[in-house]
C-alpha cells in the first residue's frame, strides 16, 4: 500500500463518516473531499475541477429545468390529481393506484418531486376517508424508489453511472437499458407492499393527519362564473367544479337564490358557487377558464385573513439543522412564528426555542403569506397545503410535453448525445416560456450538482493513486474470483451498505471504479458490474434518509426500524431478481 492509496482510503472513510453524520450538508461535505483531495496532492486543480464540467452535470441541469417547466406548466398535477380522483376510497384499490401512479411519475422525473406532489393530496385524502396516513405514505415513498431502474432519468445516479461507464471506454447506458430488469422490480416491489409488506407497516392512527387540525380545516370560497365562460350550459357535477377538484359544492346560486337540485343544473353567468377545500384546490380556481373568485378566501370561523398557518417538514439541505431556533434567530431572519414541533409523534421534553432541529422534524409555522413563500423558496421546509406562490402556465402545457416527448425520442433513437439533448430540451423550453429564467434557476437543485461535480473528484483519485486496484485486490483476496455471481453479491450489499448514509450518486461514485477494476483483472464484463450497481445504489429502503422516505418520516409518524421492517425484505427481492437478470441480459464472460 503506498502512501497516496493510504490517503486516498483516509479521506473515503472520513467521506463516510461524515456523510453519515447529518450535522453537516452533504454538499459541503463533498466540497471537503475535493479541497482534500487537492490539499494532498492527488490530483492537480484541472483534474479535481474537470467534474463541475462533466456531461453528467451538464444533463442533470437540463433535465432539472425541464422537469420544473412541466411541473410549472401543471402537468405533473393535472394528471396526478386525475388519477387520484378515480381511484375511489376502498383502501386496498386507492394504495395500488397511488403506488402505480407515482411509480409512473418517478419513472421519468425526480422521485423526490414526484413525492412532494403526492403527499399532501394522499395526506388530504387519508382526512378525507379517516384513514392513518402511516398505512399509505410509506408506500409512497418506495414506490417512487422502485422506478428508479426503469429508465435512465428515473434518478440522477443512473446518469452518473453511465458517465462513470464513458469514462471507462464503456458506452454509455442507453435510456431503457435497464428496462428489462427495472420493470420486473416494480412489479414485484408493489406487489409486496401490497401483500406482506401492508401486513408489516405500522398503523399509528390517525393522529398524524390531525397532527395539526388548522392543516385540515377547509376554507370557503365564492366561485363566480364569467360571462363568457366555456362552463355554461355545462351540468355543475360534470365541470371541473363538480369533478376532479379536491373541494365540495355546498350550494349554487342564481341571483342570489338557491337552486335546488344544484348537481343537475345548468351554469349559466353570473352563476355563485359556493365551495369549501384546502387552500391548494382553491387557488387553483385561478387557472380554470370561466371561473373566477368572488373574495379573498377566508379560514371557516376564523377572522383573522392577516396570516396563515401551515405545515413543514424540514429538507435535508436546511441550514437549520443541527441548530436551535433561538440560535438560528429563526422568528427575527424569517419573520415567522414556530407553533409547535412534531417529531414522528413524539413530544420534544424541551422549550421549543431549545430543542436541536433534525432531519424530518415537522413544524407548525404561522407568518404572512410573503414570509411563508419565502422560506419554501429556501429549501429550508417543504410546505404542505402549498403557498400561493405564481399561477400555474397552463397555456403551455401542451407545448411542454412536446418539448419533453421530443428530448426523450432523440435519447431513444441516438439522434444526439443526451448533454445535448437535455440541455436541448431545457433551452426550449426557456425560449417558449414555458417556464421563466428565474423560475426555473429557483427550482434548479443546485446541491445535487455540486455535489456530484465534486465528488467525481473522488472517483479521479481513486483511479489515478491505484486505490481502486488495491480495493480490488482485497476483495478478490477475499471472495476469491471462481465465482462472478458471488462477487456480484459482494458489490450489491456493498452498495447498499454504502448508499443508506450517504447519497446515492456518491456511492455509485465509490463503489463502480473498484468493481470495474476488479472486472477487468477477472476478465468479467464491467457492464454487468455497472448495471448490478446501479440497480443497487437505488435501493434506500432500510432508511429514512432518502429524501423521498425523509418527506413521510414526520407526516407518517413513522420510527426508524419501520424501514428496517418493511425494507429489508423489499431490498431482498430486488436482490434476487437483480442476481437473476443481470447475468443474463449482460453476460459476465
Amino acid at each position: 500500500m503506498t502512501a497516496q492509496i493510504m490517503i486516498c482510503l483516509a479521506i473515503l472513510l472520513a467521506a463516510v463518516v461524515m456523510f453519515s453524520w447529518d450535522r453537516v450538508p452533504a454538499d459541503v461535505v463533498a466540497l471537503g473531499v475535493m479541497l482534500a483531495i487537492l490539499g494532498t496532492g492527488l490530483l492537480t486543480p484541472e483534474q479535481a475541477f474537470a467534474g463541475f464540467g462533466s456531461s453528467t452535470v451538464m444533463m442533470i441541469l437540463g433535465f432539472f429545468i425541464m422537469t420544473a417547466a412541466l411541473s410549472h406548466t401543471g402537468i405533473v398535477d393535472t394528471v396526478g390529481r386525475w388519477i387520484l380522483a378515480h381511484a375511489g376510497n376502498r383502501p386496498f384499490v386507492l394504495l395500488a393506484v397511488i403506488m402505480i401512479s407515482v411509480s409512473t411519475l418517478s419513472a421519468f422525473i425526480s422521485n423526490t418531486a414526484a413525492t412532494a406532489f403526492f403527499v399532501p393530496v394522499v395526506l388530504g385524502i387519508a382526512a378525507h376517508n379517516k384513514q392513518s396516513p402511516s398505512r399509505l405514505l410509506l408506500p409512497l415513498a418506495f414506490a417512487s424508489i422502485l422506478t428508479s431502474s426503469v429508465t435512465l432519468i428515473s434518478t440522477s445516479t443512473n446518469i452518473v453511472i453511465s458517465e462513470l461507464m464513458v469514462r471507462a471506454g464503456e458506452p454509455p447506458m442507453g435510456m431503457f437499458e435497464l428496462s428489462p430488469v427495472g420493470l420486473p422490480i416494480a412489479v414485484a416491489g408493489i406487489a409486496y407492499m401490497l401483500t406482506i409488506g401492508l401486513r408489516l407497516m405500522p398503523d399509528r392512527g390517525r393522529d398524524a393527519a390531525s397532527l395539526d387540525e388548522v392543516g385540515n380545516r377547509d376554507y370557503t370560497a365564492d366561485l363566480v362564473v364569467t360571462a363568457d365562460s366555456p362552463l355554461i350550459g355545462i351540468a355543475l357535477a360534470s365541470s371541473p367544479v363538480g369533478r376532479e377538484s379536491g373541494f365540495r359544492v355546498v350550494r349554487l346560486l342564481r341571483e342570489e337564490k338557491p337552486v335546488t337540485d344544484k348537481d343537475e343544473a345548468h351554469l349559466a353567468a353570473g352563476d355563485v358557487i359556493v365551495v369549501e377545500g384546502r387552500r391548494r384546490d382553491l387557488l387553483r380556481v385561478k387557472d380554470t377558464p370561466g371561473l373566477d373568485l368572488k373574495a379573498d378566501l377566508h379560514l371557516a370561523g376564523s377572522a383573522d385573513e392577516e396570516t396563515e398557518i401551515v405545515e413543514g417538514v424540514l429538507m435535508p439541505d436546511s441550514p437549520l439543522i443541527g441548530h436551535t431556533l433561538k440560535s438560528a434567530e429563526f422568528h427575527e431572519r424569517y419573520g415567522l412564528k414556530v407553533l409547535g414541533l412534531n417529531r414522528a409523534g413524539f413530544r420534544m421534553p424541551r422549550r421549543l426555542s431549545r430543542i436541536r432541529m433534525r432531519l424530518g422534524d415537522v413544524l407548525l409555522l404561522q407568518g404572512r403569506p410573503e414570509d411563508v413563500r419565502e422560506l419554501e423558496r429556501g429549501n429550508l421546509f417543504n410546505i404542505f397545503g402549498g403557498v400561493d406562490t405564481e399561477r400555474l402556465r397552463t397555456s403551455h402545457a401542451a407545448l411542454a410535453v412536446l418539448i419533453f416527448a421530443l428530448a426523450l425520442a432523440a435519447i431513444t433513437f441516438d439522434l444526439v448525445s443526451m448533454p445535448v439533448a437535455a440541455l436541448g430540451g431545457a433551452f426550449l423550453m426557456l425560449l417558449t416560456r414555458c417556464i421563466s429564467p428565474e423560475d426555473a434557476y429557483r427550482r434548479v437543485e443546485w446541491k445535487v450538482l455540486i455535489l456530484i461535480g465534486a465528488l467525481l473528484s473522488l472517483g479521479a483519485a481513486m483511479d489515478a493513486t491505484g486505490t481502486g486496484r488495491y480495493l480490488a485486490d482485497r476483495l478478490i483476496a477475499l471472495v476469491g474470483g471462481e465465482s462472478p455471481l458471488l462477487l456480484l453479491s459482494c458489490f450489491f450489499v456493498l452498495t447498499v451498505a454504502l448508499t443508506q448514509p450517504m447519497s446515492n450518486q456518491a456511492a455509485a461514485i465509490v463503489v463502480v471504479p473498484i468493481a470495474f477494476e476488479t472486472a477487468r483483472q477477472l476478465g468479467y464484463n464491467p457492464r454487468s458490474f455497472a448495471m448490478m450497481i446501479a440497480i443497487a445504489a437505488s435501493c434506500s429502503y432500510l432508511t429514512p434518509l432518502e429524501p423521498s422516505s425523509l418527506m413521510v418520516f414526520g407526516p407518517g409518524r413513522y420510527r426508524f426500524m419501520d424501514f428496517v421492517r418493511v425494507g429489508f425484505p423489499l431490498t431482498f427481492i430486488i436482490f434476487a431478481i437483480a442476481l437473476a437478470l443481470v447475468p443474463l441480459l449482460w453476460p459476465l464472460r
